[in-house]
């Protein structure tokens, strides 16, 4: 059986569940819901844009993006 992004066997995290997040480099292309969130409960996936001034905010949840130190 193949697994399905949102199952509950699967160690996700709630969807527009914070305010503030912090990303990464290897978080880019950034979109909002991000990777390992459910996605049952969200808005349509959008593009974040927070490349371009360290910090972005998603247009449906508000949500601010802030990005940290480059990996290590």
């Amino acid at each position: 059986m193949a697994v399905r992004a949102g199952s509950i066997d699967q160690n996700l995290i709630p969807a527009n569940a914070q305010n503030k997040y912090g990303v990464r480099p290897k978080d880019l292309p950034l979109s909002c819901p991000m990777p390992g969130m459910y996605l049952w409960n969200s808005h349509p996936k959008v593009y974040i844009p927070v490349e371009e001034t360290g910090e972005a905010k998603c247009p449906y949840c508000g949500a601010q993006y802030l990005m940290t130190a480059a990996d290590e």
